[in-house]
């Protein structure tokens, strides 16, 4: 392995172990490295992979092969992979056994309460990213698109319905917005 391949499977075994939150709550490094630092995809494309690979069936990190995909083919695509589940595989393996014996241990208890704010503001985070890296138009249109963020957030949050019709919304609001 050579070039971005192996470019792609060292970045993504490095950022895999401080993906406290999954996949997601590492897409701002990912955005840093991929788009701003490496220059393998615009934004643009950055933004439109990551949306591809969340409303896809399946895991979150169906993103990571998006990328290595699109930077280097098949290659890429099992260079990311591999990289990126790896050592959570055998870290979450390990952790596993361990959480086991400790099963009753009060620390053990405030370890895990002190790592949900992380992992939720990893997540958030992400959503920043994203967002501005999909931002387009005028105030006015990124208003809209911040509200329509919102309302959707508050959606999936509030009821008990699918988060798929947050989709179906944002796609018909798409269709009147601009006109199909």
């Amino acid at each position: 392995m050579t070039g971005p391949v192996w470019d792609l499977f060292l970045f993504f075994l490095k950022l895999s172990l401080v993906a406290v939150g999954g996949a997601n709550a590492a897409v701002p490094s990912m955005h840093h490295e991929v788009v701003e630092l490496r220059h393998w995809m615009t934004d643009a494309a950055f933004s439109q992979g990551y949306a591809l690979a969340s409303a896809a069936p399946g895991p979150n990190v169906l993103f990571v092969a998006v990328i290595g995909w699109h930077v280097a083919g098949w290659q890429g695509l099992a260079a990311s992979l591999v990289g990126f589940l790896g050592p959570t595989f055998i870290l979450a393996w390990a952790v596993a056994m361990l959480t086991q014996r400790l099963a009753g241990d009060a620390r053990m208890g405030a370890l895990r309460a002190g790592l949900v704010p992380v992992a939720i503001g990893l997540i958030l985070a992400t959503g920043l990213v994203t967002g501005a890296a999909a931002a387009r138009g005028t105030e006015t249109e990124m208003a809209v698109a911040v509200l329509i963020t919102l309302a959707s957030a508050l959606f999936v949050w509030r009821s008990n319905l699918s988060p798929i019709w947050t989709l179906v919304a944002g796609g018909l609001l798409g269709l009147v917005l601009l006109g199909g």
